[in-house]
């Protein structure tokens, strides 16, 4: 079996050396970038695990950078910083980032919450297998399990990501129901959340910035606060063999 591989990112050599060391003791394969371009190059012909982010960089802001690792892999990311501000571990977590340390940081804290965010990511495998098979219909929008495609109202297929459509799946199956974010975690395969663990949140934001027609104000996935999260709209199901919607279930 392959060994899990690591980027890390940041412009600073000592940094880097010490991170890749600590990592390289847990037997992962380690690359390192010192720079947004070098990130961009590798990523094109590199498939990474994890990415540890540096949040300044000298030819880019970490968080644009974060930004720009969205939206070509599922790499889990955690974001390295020296400052200890709120704001922006926030702005990280919203950003799509699985875990936001601060510097000074114990070597063994590394490790053990890379650890932590490459478990979570690695337990978010394949679609829900209970819904394989089928095709389901929301607001003008098919969601085809078999095929395991979205496409929107004008039949264009939506791209999402191995996660936002192991979600979305889990959450067409419980539509005009209020589901905690454990709940969640549980259906989607993930493990045991934690407060400060904004896995589904962050998975949520992405998926509504490709459904929602304003994801600011979402109609779909509507939040409820101090809860979690209700898919509003009926959902019409078919299995994909014989999809004639006249005849299929409506669940409500």
């Amino acid at each position: 079996m392959a060994a899990t591989h690591i980027l890390v990112v940041d412009d600073e050599a000592p940094m880097r050396r010490l991170l890749s060391r600590c990592l390289e003791t847990e037997g992962y394969e380690i690359s390192e970038a010192a720079s947004a371009a070098q990130v961009q190059a590798m990523l094109k012909r590199t498939k990474f695990d994890l990415i540890t982010l540096d949040v300044r960089l000298g030819d880019s802001s970490g968080f644009e950078l974060l930004r720009q690792i969205r939206s070509c892999t599922d790499a889990a990311v955690v974001m390295i910083s020296a400052k200890d501000d709120v704001i922006d571990k926030v702005l990280g977590l919203e950003l799509g980032a699985d875990d936001y340390i601060t510097k000074p940081f114990h070597v063994r804290e590394v490790q053990a919450r890379i650890m932590a965010a490459l478990r979570r990511r690695s337990a978010q495998g394949q679609p829900p297998g209970p819904i394989n098979g089928a095709v389901y219909r929301f607001d003008g929008w098919t969601l085809d399990a078999g095929k395991v495609e979205l496409t929107d109202p004008h039949q264009a297929v939506c791209d999402l990501t191995t996660a936002e459509f192991k979600l979305l799946c889990v959450l067409v199956q419980h539509p005009r129901r209020v589901l905690s974010r454990d709940q969640l975690m549980d259906l989607t395969g993930g493990l045991q959340w934690t407060p400060l663990d904004r896995t589904i949140d962050n998975q949520i934001a992405r998926l509504r910035r490709k459904i929602e027609a304003d994801s600011a104000d979402p109609r779909l996935i509507k939040t409820v606060r101090g809860i979690g999260y209700l898919f509003a709209p009926d959902v019409e199901v078919s299995d994909s063999s014989s999809p004639i919607w006249a005849e299929s279930s409506l669940i409500r």
